[in-house]
């Protein structure tokens, strides 16, 4: 983002002026989008077509399936994201409620780093702090790695910094169970068949959380009530937070348990 608004900056800033700068600022985002689209569907292709190899998969059909992949999720994401803007709207857009808008912390971000270079206002000194720390972390990494010591994710740091803390304790959380889970699982006879399922789980906790929003969401836009689903009043919010926590817990728990029996189980003999 800084490298496309510095050369709209040099290159095309001039021409325009600075009635232009909100035109620039959108197409600096629009190019970052683009390249970050690109980046992401060839890193899934990558791992798609090696994993494919590893299963002796047809090629050709397998890369049918992935430009299948591309054309529908470029014909589903925007009327969904759309559909959401209409429900909740999202934090920083024009016109939204902030108590209902959707957190939306990396757009934020790419948003005021384009708008700062484009329009002279960004803070280069915290760029360069921001640099100076994620150098810091490497080096610490590598030192801790190369001490056979628990290392210090510099990617891990980053989210930490400017994800909100409410993403930041449920991955901590997610994190934790995986590896209470994986431990659990090493105790099993068939320790990779539960760890595999460990992970099909913990993936259909993110797709499965996604369509009950969408669902919400459409519930929201149809009635046009905040909380068409609600059937007691605010009144019940405090106690509202626990009940969630415990029921929360218990399914997580309960669920984990079930799939490391299903996993434990010895494979029949091959005949």
């Amino acid at each position: 983002m800084i490298g496309a608004a510095l050369l709209l900056s040099f290159g095309v800033k001039a021409t325009v002026g600075s009635a232009g700068a909100p035109a620039l600022t959108a197409f600096a985002i629009f190019v970052t989008a683009v390249v970050f689209a690109v980046a992401a569907i060839a890193n899934n292709n990558l791992q798609d077509l090696k994993t494919g190899q590893l299963v002796d998969a047809t090629p050709w059909k397998q890369q049918v399936a992935l430009l299948v992949g591309v054309l529908v999720g470029a014909a589903i994401i925007p009327p969904v994201m759309d559909l959401l803007n209409h429900a909740y709207g999202f934090a920083g857009g024009p016109g939204v409620n902030p108590a209902r808008a959707l957190p939306a912390p990396q757009a934020t971000l790419i948003s005021a780093l384009a708008k700062g270079v484009l329009q002279g206002q960004l803070n280069w000194t915290m760029i360069g702090v921001g640099a100076a720390i994620g150098v810091l972390v490497i080096v610490i990494d590598e030192a801790l790695g190369a001490a056979r010591l628990p290392r210090l994710a510099p990617l891990a740091v980053g989210l930490g910094i400017y994800l909100p803390m409410s993403t930041v304790v449920l991955i901590v959380v997610g994190a934790i169970s995986g590896w209470a889970y994986d431990k659990r699982a090493e105790r099993r006879p068939n320790v990779e068949a539960s760890k595999r399922l460990g992970v099909l789980l913990a993936s259909g906790f993110i797709v499965g959380e996604s369509l009950i929003g969408i669902g919400v969401a459409l519930a929201v836009v149809a009635t046009g009530l905040a909380t068409p689903l609600a059937i007691v009043g605010d009144s019940f919010q405090p106690l509202a937070v626990v009940l969630t926590f415990l029921a929360f817990a218990a399914i997580i728990v309960g669920l984990y348990v079930w799939i490391g029996r299903m996993g434990g189980r010895q494979p029949p003999p091959i005949k």
